[in-house]
């Protein structure tokens, strides 16, 4: 570690004269060994360097996914955001277990609200302009999406960002426009896709699940699963028959969308959910129960959610399946790795007078996330 703090002080104060005379890929090769947070401070020092940090060769050299380890050089963090503290994150440090709250320098107005994260980018939306933000505040790098519907009025709204790319999807069931709307940040273009059934109920806190090219969402009762096809714009019903006696269900998938698909329901009778549990779907297309949530912590979330359900949304983060609710300010989430059921720490930063209006997001810092 001495060595390293040595050589990265010298690395930043050589002589010009010294680095203009080493060849390109000795300079890359030294960034290279270089911490990220070294990486950051070098950007403004020098147009090269901001232009290399950035190159396409270097990005796939020091990022995560080419390294042995694939853990990411930032901490993962919980976001709890709410209405009463717009302009504040309050962030749960998922490798330090600990709470903080920061005021960031944001790239856009208080008019903004957030709406949602993936892949280290944060989506937000302005209804006064009718558009969207995505923006990567370690790169401080945004984009501005206006959108192709007036005042914002849409049904649904799901935002993911993959390796090579983000899409934004709109689902609108309104008089004037029963379509859904798909943004393809490689293109910067939206498509627009007739035949959109207003199916998935007027709530928007569980936004689409990505697994294998399409977005997945649960139906109100009957319950059932459909499936939107990010290309074609074709929409399907699932097969697989869901578990009986569901008072509610929600689909979560792990990062990439590429491995595996959960459901998160709960199991009782005429609305009242007396056990919750989790299913996988199996390569043949059945939904497989993994776990059950223990009887006295199912009781405390039952009584969170006061049987409104509806308020309720799950996402992944970091391995672990968060039950979240509108109405409360805790996060319930089991580990996959560990087969076991917690819940989050309550933030110490919330207003003592704080109702519902609490929205979780996943965010996982990645300074090459392109918008």
């Amino acid at each position: 570690m001495k060595n390293i703090t040595t050589f990265t002080s010298t690395t930043t104060t050589m002589d010009p004269r010294i680095w203009s005379k080493l060849p390109p890929d000795v300079v890359e090769h030294i960034l290279l060994l270089l911490p990220l947070k070294t990486l950051l401070n070098l950007r403004p020092t020098c147009k090269a360097f901001s232009s290399l940090l950035f190159s396409p060769s270097f990005v796939s050299k020091h990022s995560p996914s080419s390294s042995s380890s694939s853990s990411s050089p930032f901490s993962s963090f919980l976001l709890l955001s709410h209405p009463q503290c717009p302009l504040y994150f309050r962030l749960y440090d998922s490798n330090l277990s600990s709470w903080r709250t920061v005021s960031p320098s944001l790239p856009f107005s208080s008019s903004f609200s957030l709406a949602s994260s993936s892949g280290g980018l944060f989506c937000l939306l302005n209804p006064s302009s009718s558009s969207f933000l995505v923006c990567n505040l370690f790169a401080k790098s945004s984009r501005t999406i206006q959108s192709p519907i007036h005042s914002l009025h849409f049904t649904h709204l799901s935002f993911l960002a993959t390796s090579l790319t983000y899409y934004l999807v709109l689902l609108s069931s309104n008089s004037a426009s029963n379509a859904a709307f798909v943004y393809n940040s490689n293109q910067h273009s939206w498509r627009r896709f007739q035949g959109f059934q207003a199916v998935l109920g007027d709530s928007c806190l569980q936004q689409g699940t990505f697994f294998h090219g399409g977005l997945y969402f649960t139906t109100p009762e009957p319950f059932s699963v459909v499936r939107f096809d990010l290309e074609s714009g074709k929409w399907e019903r699932h097969v697989a028959e869901l578990p009986p006696q569901l008072t509610f269900v929600r689909l979560v998938s792990d990062d990439d969308g590429e491995g595996k698909l959960y459901l998160v329901g709960g199991i009782g009778a005429d609305g009242i959910c007396r056990s919750m549990k989790v299913w996988e779907l199996t390569s043949d297309g059945v939904w497989v129960e993994v776990v059950a949530l223990p009887e006295i912590m199912c009781r405390k979330f039952v009584s969170v959610c006061y049987h409104n359900y509806e308020h309720v949304y799950c996402f992944w983060h970091e391995g672990k399946i968060c039950v979240c609710c509108y109405m409360w300010p805790e996060i319930l989430y089991y580990s996959v790795s560990r087969r076991s059921w917690d819940w989050l720490p309550k933030c110490p930063y919330l207003p003592l007078k704080c109702s519902c209006g609490f929205k979780w997001f996943s965010f996982v810092p990645k300074l090459y996330a392109s918008v």
